[in-house]
């Protein structure tokens, strides 16, 4: 059973996705607001039956609902407003995330946690120090959505699918994440070599300003790109498929960055974080990744101690 925590656009959107792509025959989604997560669910019903998927969703207000999953996917608390930062978000959020982890603790202790709560490096911290489980098992969705989106701007430059380029962004899911074009490839080439300087640098800049792009259009924070990415990883862990794809986890030593959570490129499967993949960096490519490390820790310190300890 795959379990999606909160109800609102991620939630009932990843839902909706791993339904239609029938990644489990069982989806639960939990939600704090009475009737919400019960009429998403019947709603999602509703178009199972019309699509003939077999796929049961079960909406609940208790947290019994998510006993025995596989898989928690955690998108729960405050969504970002217009001209808010991912980093305002932190305290507010941390306490939403530090009571979920107990529930989850409590009533799905063997799954594997994916969290897209904001400020994503953060709450996955929080939620991993809370959890206890092993670093393999608490993931921060993040790195597939920011990889892709780059792989999605140069494309249109380039007049290529998006698929065809293999893209990396590293260090933090926020305004100061690292995108390196240089260190993306058309099969083999560089993607730096592809593009102009001034291409190059539009690249990096609507990369990183996606979300707020989003945001400010529309009003209310991305919520397709996330479901889609939160069912990519999900179903590669329920098929064991072993893809190679980006997300925020727990660093012990990699890139020379010890006890903290970054974006980095994952093997991911039946176990979550198979491998974690190191790219030979130089050493301005290693200080511009520093400095986004950098900016996870300022935004740790926003976070009221008890709840990293």
């Amino acid at each position: 059973m795959i379990s999606v925590i909160g109800s609102g656009r991620v939630g009932a959107t990843t839902a909706a996705f791993l339904m239609m792509n029938e990644v489990d025959n069982n989806i639960a989604i939990v939600d704090i607001i009475e009737g919400l997560p019960q009429g998403e669910a019947l709603d999602l019903n509703h178009a199972a039956a019309i699509m003939g998927k077999d796929v049961k969703v079960a909406g609940s207000n208790s947290y019994e609902a998510i006993k025995g999953s596989d898989i928690v996917i955690i998108t729960a608390g405050l969504a970002r407003k217009p001209g808010m930062t991912r980093e305002e978000l932190a305290a507010k959020n941390a306490q939403i995330v530090f009571d979920v982890a107990d529930k989850v603790k409590q009533y799905a202790p063997n799954s594997i946690v994916i969290i897209t709560t904001n400020p994503l490096d953060v709450m996955v911290a929080v939620l991993y120090k809370r959890l206890g489980f092993p670093r393999n098992r608490v993931i921060g969705f993040s790195g597939v959505l920011d990889s892709r989106r780059m792989a999605y701007y140069a494309s249109q430059y380039l007049n290529i699918s998006p698929s065809a380029i293999t893209p990396l962004v590293l260090g933090q899911h926020g305004e100061n994440m690292y995108p390196v074009p240089e260190l993306s490839f058309v099969y083999g080439k560089s993607l730096k070599s592809f593009l102009t300087d001034e291409q190059y640098n539009k690249v990096v800049k609507d990369t990183i300003n996606a979300g707020a792009d989003i945001t400010n259009l529309r009003k209310f924070s991305s919520n397709w790109g996330p479901g889609a990415g939160l069912t990519v990883m999900a179903e590669a862990i329920k098929r064991d498929r072993k893809i190679a794809l980006e997300a925020s986890v727990l660093l012990d030593g990699e890139y020379g960055i010890k006890g903290y959570f970054a974006e980095v490129p994952i093997i991911i499967g039946k176990n979550g974080v198979e491998k974690i993949i190191e790219v030979d960096l130089s050493s301005e490519q290693k200080e511009k990744l520093m400095k986004s490390i950098d900016a996870i820790k300022n935004n740790l310190k926003q976070v009221p101690e008890e709840y990293i300890r």
